[in-house]
């Protein structure tokens, strides 16, 4: 059973004094869980230079801000399907 009626704002979580919050249904973690853990770093973006057909730009475009993201989204799609098509 929820103690609030909505979910909080932003700013309401932020005001919720720690010791009010339930951690009650989290694990901690032991010396086993740090063991197993795995490094993971983050895949960072760079700056290029990329000749693209103005179409295909203006498609990526039409939908407003972010056309850079989606263009990178696509290219991802495509890269992690030619990895499972292959085994790499």
């Amino acid at each position: 059973m929820s103690r609030y009626k909505r979910p909080l704002t932003p700013d309401e979580i932020a005001s919720v004094d720690d010791r009010e919050i339930d951690f009650s249904d989290i694990p901690e973690l032991d010396a086993a869980f740090w063991r197993e853990a795995e490094l993971v770093r983050p895949d960072r973006t760079e700056r290029i230079t990329l000749r693209v057909k103005r179409s295909v730009l203006d498609h990526f475009r039409a939908p407003g801000r972010g056309y850079q993201t989606r263009i990178n989204r696509v290219l991802e799609s495509y890269v992690k399907a030619q990895r499972g098509s292959d085994g790499r």
